[in-house]
């Protein structure tokens, strides 16, 4: 079977003070124009099913597409971004000075409420495991986060920094899953269909 992978469109940022939860914003404007330009190019292919994570700028991307096919999306815990439990989400493009040194001073720190980079990779992988033996000999479009696809495409490749690979805002990875057990990686961010909207 085969596995469509995309990221999320660009969304807004949010900040919560504390004890009012954990952030998950919605796309932006121009997410949504990102999302509905992933859902025309994956219009022209066979998608038989499609899976998202339940925050909502994965699913929210996911919509125009299931739409456009009459599909329903089904939503997997497993699919969630490493800092879902966070109170705040600021867009990379949005960043300042200071978050960005906040945030170099320790960037695996997202990791330890998962128990390490290995033990998030795991919870990812068993989630596109159950994803593969339920859609056996079919086509599904994954609608997730960037660190999902890194890690996910670290449990193949092999590479040991996951920040080593970006995926731009609705880049897609495919990967070919056999029932053999062998999974093959056929592409990473692919980013033609909204080339004009990355920064």
């Amino acid at each position: 079977m085969d596995l469509i992978i995309v990221r999320h469109g660009r969304p807004v940022r949010q900040e919560l003070a504390e004890g009012e939860g954990t952030a998950d914003p919605e796309l932006s404007e121009l997410g949504q124009q990102q999302a509905n330009m992933v859902a025309d190019f994956l219009a022209g292919e066979t998608v038989d099913h499609i899976v998202a994570s339940p925050m909502r700028r994965a699913h929210q991307t996911s919509l125009p597409l299931a739409a456009k096919l009459g599909i329903e999306v089904e939503l997997l815990d497993g699919l969630r971004e490493v800092d879902h439990h966070e109170s705040s989400y600021v867009p990379a493009e949005e960043m300042t000075e200071a978050d960005l040194s906040e945030w170099s001073n320790n960037p695996f720190e997202m990791f330890d409420v998962h128990g390490g980079v290995d033990a998030f990779q795991a919870v990812v992988v068993e989630a596109f495991d159950h994803i593969i033996a339920s859609n056996r000999g079919r086509q599904v479009a994954v609608f997730c986060h960037g660190m999902v696809m890194a890690v996910y495409l670290r449990s193949m490749l092999g590479f040991e920094d996951p920040f080593s690979l970006l995926i731009d805002y609705t880049g897609i990875a495919r990967v070919r899953a056999s029932s053999t057990g062998i999974r093959t990686v056929r592409s990473i961010n692919e980013t033609g269909h909204v080339r004009d909207t990355l920064g």
